[in-house]
């Protein structure tokens, strides 16, 4: 095995490892590209009803054992003092500089067992630190659908949009209980029993059923059959690979893990083929220096997140910062005029490209991930920049195109992370 650290002495930098020009987006895989069209499955979430399968695409990694809470608290910035039986939260790992390893899901089963779910950068962290660290523990590792043989072990459906409640209450013959934001409920349906979340993306409320994945198919379907009179739209692989823009969520932050001393061993624990060796960096933004793509929990957002409760990796470098972020999330809405070339030949685009962003000459900052929303007809990209221009409606530029060049300049307008309205203001309050 070719271990990280061998693939970025090979490479020469961790930069020249992870560069990788015109790189093709992320999509979500085993799901179907479109079931309807990605405009009519983009407009569902915001006008009607939809359901997303995310059985796929997510990392599960099981922690169960004595020193399941000790091993997560030790090893994220998570308040675990109130953290609920059936809660699930924004999993927040950083570096002892401070950095964000990357993000997840993390759910609490039991007092003693957790779900950690999303990109495999957290599960990877968690599992390493395990072994070092002689947790007592039991650890169980479900990859996703590209990568594993047979099926997943739980599915996920995700039902959202302004009717997504009055589908669910048709499928459960009532409404479920009062559930909080990231709460869950035990529900069933036809004998079958499993969970419900409350969340949702795309800045609309909903719902995650989560259960075993052999119950799946006919969770599915009851799903389906009770949506079918609200003109229910199953969510394809292009349309959900689009839905964090209005919501405000970065996806796949880089791992700030590449430069640290102190990580060496974990770099050398870790294969080049995996997550943190192979995703891409690429766009008009570039430095030979990886830690100019590097980002802070409280950048991301993640600060309300941050409990300084326990000791923690991290710890102190994310008190030093918590007064002193540079940098603020925005969502830049890009000018229609000048984005007409950008997109496909149906009108689509996405790309995760790290594009500047700029005033005047000057750079002020960087975007994660940019894309097409059809029914606000706007191209929105999620960025980081320099808090002097964070404020709405300022004017800024960003630039299209690999480094070196050439390159295509785009007006946009800085507006708030989340976007959209609900998002920004009611998740937390229902």
């Amino acid at each position: 095995m070719t271990s990280l650290q061998e693939g970025i002495d090979h490479a020469g930098s961790p930069v020249r490892l992870l560069w990788k020009p015109d790189a093709p987006p992320w999509q979500p895989p085993v799901v179907t590209r479109e079931h309807v069209g990605w405009r009519e499955e983009q407009r569902a979430w915001g006008s009607g009803v939809a359901i997303s399968d995310l059985s796929h695409h997510m990392r599960d990694l099981f922690v169960e054992g004595p020193d399941a809470t000790r091993l997560l608290s030790d090893h994220s910035a998570n308040n675990y003092e109130s953290f609920a039986v059936g809660q699930a939260k924004q999993f927040v790992p950083v570096t002892e500089r401070g950095y964000i390893v990357t993000d997840g899901i993390l759910m609490r089963d039991a007092e003693d067992r957790y779900t950690l779910s999303g990109p495999p950068a957290s599960q990877s962290w968690v599992v390493y630190h395990a072994e070092q660290g002689g947790y007592d523990v039991d650890l169980r590792d479900d990859p996703d659908s590209e990568f594993r043989n047979g099926d997943p072990v739980l599915f996920r459906y995700q039902v959202q949009g302004p009717r997504a409640l009055e589908l669910v209450e048709r499928a459960f013959g009532g409404p479920l209980p009062q559930t909080k934001f990231f709460h869950s409920t035990p529900v069933a349906l036809d004998g079958r029993e499993f969970r419900a979340l409350r969340h949702g993306m795309a800045g609309q409320a909903g719902y995650e059923f989560v259960g075993a994945y052999g119950d799946g198919a006919h969770v599915r379907e009851a799903l389906l059959r009770a949506g079918d009179e609200l003109g229910v739209v199953e969510i394809g692989a292009r349309a959900y690979s689009t839905n964090w823009a209005e919501s405000g969520w970065i996806p796949t932050p880089t791992p700030g893990i590449y430069t640290d001393p102190s990580l060496q061993g974990y770099r050398e624990w870790l294969n080049v083929f995996s997550y943190e060796g192979q995703k891409p960096l690429h766009g008009s933004f570039y430095s030979d220096d990886i830690e100019d793509f590097y980002s802070t929990p409280y950048e991301l957002g993640y600060g309300r997140s941050i409990a300084f409760n326990h000791d923690f990796v991290g710890r102190d470098a994310l008190e030093r910062a918590r007064d002193t972020t540079k940098r603020t999330k925005v969502t830049l809405v890009l000018d229609p005029a000048d984005v007409r070339a950008l997109a496909e030949e149906d009108g689509f685009f996405l790309t995760y490209g790290r594009y500047r962003v700029e005033s005047g000459s000057d750079l002020v900052g960087l975007t994660f991930a940019t894309t097409y929303i059809d029914p606000i007809d706007a191209v929105l990209s999620l960025a980081l920049v320099a808090n002097e221009h964070a404020a709405p409606g300022t004017e800024v530029t960003l630039v299209f195109g690999e480094h070196p060049g050439p390159f295509t300049r785009v007006a946009a307008t800085v507006q708030p992370a989340p976007y959209n309205e609900y998002a920004r203001t009611e998740y937390r309050r229902n």
